[in-house]
């Protein structure tokens, strides 16, 4: 089953990271962080994403798996 997976990391990222992340949604906060946002298809693929963060240098600062209930009423 495909989760949503926000994962928080330390400076800006320009929307080109996401070919580098799996197509991953780029969002730029105004605290010069950056939340990437896009589906893991189970475990291996959230710690291949970890590792991937880890290996383009990116500190990792939260992860966590976005309720598509709350989504949904957010959008509404």
């Amino acid at each position: 089953m495909t989760e949503m997976y926000r994962f928080h990391v330390r400076g800006r990222l320009d929307t080109n990271w996401s070919q580098h992340l799996d197509g991953m949604a780029i969002e730029p906060q105004e605290d010069g962080t950056t939340v990437l946002i896009g589906s893991i298809v189970d475990q291996a693929a959230l710690y291949g994403m970890i590792i991937r963060i880890r290996d383009l240098g990116l500190t990792l600062l939260s992860v966590s798996r976005v309720d598509k209930r709350s989504e949904r009423k957010s959008s509404e």
